[in-house]
């Protein structure tokens, strides 16, 4: 048996190497894909609806009348529009003290079987110049702009 010279040596190490880092970063990704969020407007649920139990943040603003309490009254059930489709939520927790009619908001959560979003986390805008910049987008793209005269 031969005795591989320097050279080759280094070279099945640095293959090696790359190799190893490779299948890490294949790990990582199908680790990471379960627990990653995509952003969605209402609008784009409605086009597509996204299975049941995905994670996903759901952004736009509260609609204007469509906030309420359960009979028990623990949890929030509320309507997020992005003015081209409305998204009904339902929200069992603390409510963030700026969460308002006619303020942005962010929802973290999923559907369930039976096609209701169920969040499980709310942000709502930090002050009232602040609107999450995907969510001013998707608000933008459907014909209400987030400059003069937006609703506070």
């Amino acid at each position: 048996m031969a005795v591989a010279k320097p050279k080759q040596q280094r070279l099945v190490l640095a293959l090696a190497a790359l190799a190893v880092m490779v299948a890490a970063g294949i790990v990582a990704i199908f680790a990471l894909q379960d627990t990653a969020a995509y952003f969605k407007a209402p609008s784009d649920i409605a086009a597509e609806p996204p299975a049941p139990g995905q994670t996903i943040r759901l952004g736009g603003l509260v609609k204007a009348g469509s906030v309420g309490r359960s009979a028990d009254g623990l949890v929030l059930n509320f309507t997020v529009t992005d003015m081209k489709a409305d998204t009904p939520v339902s929200y069992r927790g603390i409510v963030p003290d700026l969460f308002r009619e006619n303020q942005g908001v962010i929802a973290t959560g999923s559907f369930d079987a039976s096609g209701h979003f169920v969040a499980r986390e709310l942000l709502a805008k930090h002050d009232e110049n602040y609107m999450p910049p995907e969510v001013a987008k998707a608000l933008e793209k459907n014909g209400h702009p987030m400059g003069a005269g937006r609703p506070t």
